[in-house]
């Protein structure tokens, strides 16, 4: 299972609505919880099952104008690493995979010529990079890795 759910309503904290805040939560760490409660009984049951978590470079380090975002990404790595070690007894990883600036339409308004001189490879991924990583996360070579988060960022770190 890949949790794949975000949105972004970006603002300064001081100005940001309630609204905006709980829609962003609700999306990305609401989300991820009812959706994973859903399938991992099945797992459970099976003794088998990935789990791979879409996170975000804003919830490793968190980025001013983003407080919504970061926290609810930064939610959703702290239950992976829980998550984790609940069930990996069982035969099921969980793990993440935290892209910083990917080529997608949440990243459409962005001004990618201004952003990517701060990225080591200077330029933005694209989606196939982290369907790669995700590719691998849910195959047998990844079955001793669970409670992990992997960047796919072109070396963009805080």
């Amino acid at each position: 299972m890949v949790n794949n759910a975000g949105i972004r309503e970006d603002g300064l904290m001081m100005w940001m609505k309630d609204e905006q805040w709980d829609r962003v939560i609700d999306t990305s760490l609401g989300g991820f919880f009812y959706v994973t409660r859903l399938v991992v009984n099945s797992m459970l049951q099976k003794k088998s099952g990935r789990i791979v978590n879409i996170v975000s470079l804003s919830g490793l380090k968190g980025l001013p104008g983003q407080t919504n975002y970061s926290a609810a990404k930064a939610g959703v790595i702290g239950a992976t690493k829980a998550l984790a070690q609940e069930i990996g007894r069982k035969g099921i990883t969980v793990n993440a995979v935290a892209p910083g600036f990917i080529k997608t339409d949440m990243t459409g308004d962005l001004n990618e010529n201004e952003l990517k001189v701060m990225i080591p490879v200077r330029r933005f991924g694209l989606p196939e990079e982290v369907a790669h990583t995700v590719g691998f996360l849910v195959s047998e070579g990844a079955a001793y890795i669970t409670g992990e988060v992997i960047s796919v960022n072109g070396g963009l770190y805080s």
